[in-house]
């Protein structure tokens, strides 16, 4: 029998063989993947700055209450800055130590300091009522608007700021709370500005404070 030659070799197209098919397949996701994120980042309020629509939807809207009974909300607020902290009365470190820090920051600034709010708002309504809160805050020898409210309020203004806390059982059945410990700056408009974080010095602290209330 005469022997044929065999046919030529044609390496299959996979990702890594260098097929012009394959290379024009990556082009065309690519480039989809590319428009879609520009549909994303231009949807919902219709604005072009991604940055600026998300300091728009941070916080949001809330209803809580004050020491004195009286009602609180975002509209409350407006107009001028605040600083707003989560966390609860008994907290043992970072409630305390953070909001005497905000103190102190006030004082540093000068007559600034009073150019902007302090906003403390307890994730324990179990025990601190309205006027324990008042009496917590005033601690602290600076004005503090101290807030609270009902489990479902509390879920919404800690949504709206992205805000997370748990209660963890302590032996006896008493408890903690984990949350986070971020301070939250917010414009007179009631936009995110940025946050005070608690291992940022004092020095750094005080120019986002400087810039929040220019």
């Amino acid at each position: 029998m005469q022997a044929t030659d065999p046919e030529p070799f044609e390496p299959a197209e996979t990702a890594d063989s260098g097929s012009p098919r394959w290379i024009l397949w990556l082009v065309v996701l690519l480039v989809a993947g590319g428009l879609g994120l520009a549909v994303v980042s231009r949807g919902g309020s219709g604005s072009s700055d991604p940055a600026s629509s998300y300091a728009n939807a941070f916080g949001g809207p809330f209803t809580l209450t004050a020491p004195d009974g009286s009602t609180v909300t975002e509209k409350t607020l407006a107009g001028k800055p605040y600083a707003i902290f989560f966390g609860f009365t008994r907290c043992p470190d970072v409630c305390p130590t953070s909001l005497a820090r905000m103190a102190r920051l006030r004082k540093q600034l000068g007559p600034d300091g009073m150019k902007f709010n302090i906003v403390f708002v307890s994730v324990d309504p179990g025990h601190d009522k309205p006027a324990d809160l008042g009496n917590y805050v005033a601690l602290f020898g600076t004005p503090i608007i101290g807030l609270t409210g009902t489990d479902a309020r509390l879920e919404q203004i800690k949504k709206g700021y992205g805000v997370y806390s748990a209660k963890v059982p302590q032996p006896g059945g008493d408890y903690t709370i984990d949350h986070t410990a971020a301070i939250y700056l917010m414009t007179a408009n009631g936009e995110f500005s940025g946050t005070i974080d608690t291992q940022e010095s004092d020095a750094t602290a005080l120019e986002k404070l400087r810039r929040l209330i220019v």
